[in-house]
């Protein structure tokens, strides 16, 4: 299903042609930025439910933490507002036809493998959550102000909100997903699993803190020079214990780049990692480093194209999955994927993109598809497909409302190899204290640089 807000969903049939036509879709009037607050939420999604009712209108009627919910603040876990709804329906390999045309070709293929362990219970949809006021305002002004430049490979716009509400580009919604409107800081223990096709399990721990580019809501700037900095510890596997890496992420990757230094206790050296990302292998060496949640840095080496709207069951409100109850060995107890009893999933809207690698670039995902949240622009799942176009790996990112940063946060993921059988649970935080995300002002944007490092080594 298609949406009305985008009538050039079928026009652009060729990527390249998407991607030409990119600097003539870079700002909206100011007659459809109206929509805006109206028939579109202030971030650019439908205000409407569907016509069935499945998806219910947007409300928006809790700010930060919804009144008589018990939540002790900052650093504790968040409680689930939805502790006590029962799934409406579960989907299996048994009756997924029924629910084909809302299904991704990582769902189905997930309950194809796995007919006797996977399946995808269907909770009652909820569009309740609002953004702060200034969130608000800085989307409107990027409504008619934001624009791609250098090929797309930048962008021009004010920080604090994702650049292009009412996006008419592949590249746009790339943005989009990659720039959200997001919590200043993150600070917390991360485990990631690998779970191998016969139920082992690999483990990583890593101490990880970054803040994002957002200053002082009251005085929002321009998105030049960087979007984040990010710093990590890696304590576990014992081999790599004591390596520290430090990251800087850029607005514009065509006049700047994703500069990567790395600790090595054994060499006592700081080095620079050159062109980081892109398909080099990440955990388990199943997923890609621009796979990261969906996907992340440059857009460089794929032609993006708008697909349009579909509805399609999605990861949401995972609070069951940031349960501190919950313990990994229940969680992980399956082969080829978590538990599903504890997942969640509704029908939302979603935008659909698809990345069609370049001529001349490589990557091991020729191919990719993915589903990014109309609400908050967050990604929610990826499909990736080999060189022969056959279908190989998905992704699904959980994501909660966040009471204390007054944002959604995409708090772990899960990757999915169908070839091998393999998974990868990432940025899992059960069995360690809850990640901080309110700024108090103790991290700032100069603390982070190679001398960190060195120091931090020391």
């Amino acid at each position: 299903m298609f949406s009305k807000y985008y009538p050039g969903a079928a026009a652009c049939t060729l990527a390249m042609t998407c991607l030409v036509s990119v600097p003539a879709w870079a700002k909206v009037s100011a007659e459809e930025a109206a929509k805006l607050g109206n028939q579109l939420t202030c971030q650019g999604a439908e205000k409407a439910g569907n016509a069935e009712g499945t998806i219910p209108e947007y409300s928006g009627k809790w700010l930060g933490k919804p009144s008589g919910l018990a939540y002790a603040g900052t650093g504790t876990p968040y409680t689930d507002p939805y502790a006590d709804e029962k799934p409406l329906y579960v989907i299996t390999a048994s009756n997924m036809e029924q629910y084909a045309a809302k299904l991704t070709d990582g769902q189905k293929a997930l309950l194809k493998k796995y007919p006797d362990t996977f399946n995808l219970p269907i909770y009652k949809t909820h569009r309740d959550w609002a953004y702060p006021q200034w969130i608000c305002d800085v989307s409107k002004k990027n409504a008619v102000t934001a624009e791609l430049v250098d090929d797309g490979l930048g962008i021009k716009a004010t920080n604090g909100s994702s650049p292009f509400p009412i996006p008419k580009s592949g590249l746009e919604l790339v943005w989009n997903m990659t720039v959200p409107a997001a919590s200043p800081r993150e600070v917390g223990t991360f485990d990631t699993a690998v779970v191998n096709p016969s139920g082992g399990i690999s483990w990583a721990r890593e101490f990880h803190k970054i803040v994002l580019s957002k200053a002082d809501p009251k005085n929002r700037v321009e998105t030049t020079g960087s979007a984040a900095w990010s710093y990590g510890e890696k304590l576990v596997p014992q081999r790599d214990k004591g390596t520290l890496t430090y990251a800087r992420v850029p607005y514009n990757y065509k006049s700047d780049f994703l500069d990567v230094w790395q600790y090595s206790p054994g060499t006592r050296r700081v080095r620079q990692l050159p062109n980081y990302g892109f398909d080099q292998p990440g955990p388990g060496g199943y997923i890609t480093l621009d796979e990261g949640q969906v996907f992340n840095g440059s857009p460089e080496r794929y032609n993006w194209k708008l697909v349009g709207k579909r509805e399609i069951y999605v990861p949401y409100n995972t609070y069951k999955l940031l349960d501190p109850k919950l313990k990994y060995a229940d969680l992980l107890k399956n082969k080829g994927h978590i538990s599903p009893e504890y997942t969640r999933f509704e029908l939302h809207r979603v935008w659909v993109v698809e990345a069609e690698l370049k001529p001349g670039f490589r990557h091991l995902y020729p191919k990719r598809v993915m589903y990014i949240d109309e609400d908050t622009w967050l990604p929610l799942m990826g499909d990736n497909y080999d060189a022969r176009g056959q279908f190989w790996r998905t992704v699904m990112n959980n994501t909660v409302y966040a009471y204390d940063a007054q944002t959604v946060w995409p708090h772990s993921a899960v990757y999915h190899d169908l070839v091998s059988g393999s998974y990868i649970a990432d940025r899992l935080t059960n069995e360690q204290k809850p990640v901080m995300l309110v700024d108090d002002g103790s991290l700032k944007e100069e603390q982070f640089s190679p001398d960190m490092l060195r120091g931090a080594g020391r």
